[in-house]
């Protein structure tokens, strides 16, 4: 087995969590290096990333911030980068996050 087959095995049998639609904030620097910002839906959560479902498309390799808001006061965010974009036939897309381990 290569380590690329055994990363693989070890992600696709890692804790997934199923988000059930929740409403999340993301931020991103477009190209033009304006601030963007948008509320979409979280379909799902890994140790490794994010599944969104969001009604544009991010470029991959986008530099992006998840703001999780709580009940309570304390907000959780989480940093990552666009390792997919795919258009469903909804014609919203469905965005893969990887996270970044050392933010």
């Amino acid at each position: 087995m290569t380590d690329s087959s055994f990363d693989e095995s070890e992600r696709r049998s890692s804790f997934r969590l199923d988000m059930e639609k929740e409403l999340v904030d993301i931020m991103w620097k477009d190209e033009n290096g304006q601030e963007n910002s948008k509320k979409i839906i979280c379909l799902d959560f890994a140790r490794g990333g994010l599944k969104l479902d969001c009604d544009i498309a991010l470029p991959v390799e986008t530099a992006v911030t998840v703001l999780f808001k709580s009940a309570s006061a304390h907000n959780q965010k989480l940093y990552g980068k666009v390792l997919r974009c795919i258009k469903q036939d909804t014609g919203w897309f469905e965005i893969a996050l990887v996270l970044d381990k050392n933010a």
